[in-house]
Formats: C-alpha cells, sequence, structure tokens
C-alpha cells in the first residue's frame, strides 16, 4: 500500500476522498486540518504522497508544498482546489508541484494523478501549466480576476466599485438572486471568504474605479 497523508480543512471533502481511494493501493495514513498540522504529520507518519487543500486555515496548501521543498523534501504533492488564483498557480509549478486536482473532478481524476504521480510522472492540466508560463513572461504581473468568467468578472468589478447585490441587479439587468448565486461562485473560484476580500482584490485590477472605499 502507498501511504497517503491528507490535509483539508473540510469534514465532507476528507470523506470524498476517502471514498474514492477506497479499495486501491493507496491508503490514507493520516489527516490533518491546516497546513501546521500537515507539516507536523509528515514527520510524524512519513507518507509517501501528499494532497493538500489549496486553502487552509494557516499555512495554505502552496505554503506547505514551498515549505517542504525548502527543506530538500520532495515526495509527491497533490494540490486539491476548487479555484487556483494566479500568484498560488504561479509559486505551486515554481515550487514544483506534482499534480494539480480541481475538487469538482476529484471523483473521476484524483486515482489517476496519484498513480501517475507515484510513478514519478507529473500531473497539472496543460492549461494551467500554460498559465503558469504566460505569468512567468509577464514578469509575475498577474490579474487577481483571470479564473472569472466575463460576467462573472463584471460582477466582482460592480463589487469593487461598492455597489450592493441589488444595484448590481439592476446594473446588470438580472435578479438579486442570480446575483447571490454568482457571487457563491466566485468566492469559490478566487479563493476568497467574503464580500470585504473580492472588494480588495477587484479594486487591485485597477476597474473598479474610484468609488471604492
Amino acid at each position: 500500500m502507498i501511504r497517503v497523508l491528507l490535509a483539508d480543512d473540510h469534514t465532507f471533502m476528507r470523506a470524498g476522498v476517502e471514498a474514492v481511494l477506497r479499495g486501491s493501493r493507496f491508503e490514507i495514513i493520516a489527516t490533518a486540518t491546516n497546513g501546521d498540522d500537515a507539516l507536523t504529520a509528515l514527520t510524524r507518519h512519513d507518507p509517501q504522497v501528499c494532497i493538500f487543500d489549496v486553502r487552509m486555515p494557516g499555512r495554505n496548501g502552496v505554503e506547505v508544498l514551498q515549505h517542504m521543498r525548502q527543506r530538500g523534501d520532495d515526495r509527491p504533492v497533490v494540490l486539491l482546489t476548487a479555484g487556483l488564483e494566479d500568484h498560488a498557480l504561479l509559486a505551486a509549478v515554481k515550487a514544483g508541484v506534482n499534480a494539480i486536482v480541481q475538487k469538482d473532478e476529484a471523483e473521476d481524476s484524483l486515482l489517476d494523478a496519484l498513480e501517475k504521480v507515484e510513478a514519478g510522472q507529473r500531473c497539472v492540466p496543460q492549461r494551467l501549466l500554460q498559465r503558469a508560463l504566460d505569468l512567468s513572461l509577464a514578469g509575475g504581473n498577474v490579474d487577481p480576476l483571470a479564473p472569472l468568467a466575463p460576467r462573472e468578472r463584471q460582477i466582482a468589478t460592480q463589487v469593487g466599485r461598492g455597489l450592493r447585490n441589488k444595484e448590481i441587479a439592476e446594473a446588470l439587468t438580472m435578479s438579486e438572486g442570480t446575483v447571490k448565486v454568482y457571487l457563491h461562485a466566485i468566492y469559490q473560484k478566487l479563493g476568497v471568504k467574503n464580500r470585504t476580500e473580492l472588494a480588495l482584490m477587484a479594486h487591485k485590477t485597477g476597474e473598479a474605479g474610484a468609488n471604492f472605499s
């Protein structure tokens, strides 16, 4: 059996990963709910492969990966993500991440990714590698709203301008409920927790204008 460390702060996601791996040659020998505990578990349990959620309390998954590589630990790391910001993607690729798996695709692709990294291969979607290359060539100047679809970007920009949901709905000719649905998806893609974080991120793009406060 291949020993696996799983770090994810969501109970539902940990249970889902365990279900995917059940019956395979990969066995979860330890779990952690934050990045600091993941580093402790690395030493205590000596896993052969690590699965880290990108967004966790304390150190996030990318930061744990970076810490491992800085101390010469090159064991395979698979990052799980609902949506990877440009700066996190670039940092992960530069640190030598072995695989990146979207959470909504994990049921179908996680086991394949584990098989590949355990065999010494890399399993990062080509579009993400290309994005990381583009960012690197651009000198690391990243657009924090890049993961968003055009409509999502419009809504994020309106949030950055200080508009409330009702005002955004009126400006974009949609219902307030639809705006809320979009915002939930935007939070997931950008890895932000609330409206304030989204407003700050949108403002950094320069699209939000001078009305932000």
